[in-house]
């Protein structure tokens, strides 16, 4: 990487640190989405970078003190995604390669779908959901975290739909993350394709995450969150089309 794709990569990992923190989610999508614009590094060392810092992030927004989570809910849903995770890193395995114009192609339309699900007005429901429902939304989350370290918005959608405190439902949803972070990195490394390369982006993040994190959590105001996500939708619509629109004219081209 050059000094400018060094400071295009401190760029966006700020970017989506900050929105991470101010919507509970779209770390993965918009520092994915933005490296894949100006071809930073290859997707697989980017997605096993964005689950290393995911989980950082969510352990310095954890650790400042105990949370308070629905585990009843919560448990499903982690079980699932956890399984979710898995299968995920197991198709990864297979999709990249020769194939990586397929893998940058679900990625663009990944995000291009959680778009416009971050600005869908969800209405909170008058009861909580069945716990079938939770199981399916974790097995979904639980794929796009394993193929591209991106397990938000399904089930953030879900959850903030339920009719619980905000600060539960934001505290279960990062121990999650952080859960599926663990695993996600744990197999990574078992199956030998954690690259040096990811390891200094990582370090070379870590300050920026933990600082801005604290800052905003710190200093950020709940007035603030509507223009974040719509901040946050324009980034990834640039980003969804800036993947999807390339990878589908060269998957045309191969097969017409």
């Amino acid at each position: 990487m050059s000094a400018l794709d060094h400071l295009l990569f401190l760029l966006a990992v700020a970017l989506a640190t900050y929105a991470q923190t101010m919507t509970g989610f779209a770390f993965g999508l918009v520092l994915l989405g933005l490296s894949g614009i100006f071809a930073l590094a290859p997707l697989p060392d980017m997605a096993n970078t964005v689950s290393i810092l995911t989980l950082i992030n969510a352990l310095v927004v954890l650790g400042r003190s105990r949370p308070q989570v629905n585990w009843k809910l919560l448990w499903p849903t982690l079980v699932s995604s956890l399984i979710g995770v898995g299968l995920g890193v197991i198709a990864l395995d297979y999709i990249q390669g020769s194939m990586a114009v397929v893998l940058q192609w679900l990625l663009g339309l990944t995000i291009l779908a959680c778009a416009f699900m971050l600005v869908l007005q969800a209405r909170a429901l008058k009861q909580l959901s069945s716990r079938l429902s939770f199981v399916f939304f974790g097995v979904v989350s639980g794929l796009l975290g394993g193929l591209f370290s991106s397990a938000g918005p399904p089930v953030v959608y879900h959850f903030y739909r339920q009719p619980l405190p905000l600060a539960m439902i934001r505290n279960s949803l990062l121990v999650l993350f952080a859960a599926n972070g663990v695993l996600r990195t744990s197999m990574v490394v078992a199956q030998g394709t954690l690259h040096a390369n990811t390891l200094w982006m990582s370090l070379e993040a870590f300050p920026v995450v933990v600082g801005l994190t604290w800052l905003v959590r710190r200093y950020a105001t709940a007035d603030s969150v509507d223009t974040v996500k719509r901040m946050v939708f324009v980034l990834l619509i640039i980003a969804g089309l800036g993947m999807f629109l390339p990878a589908s004219l060269t998957l045309w081209r191969a097969i017409f």
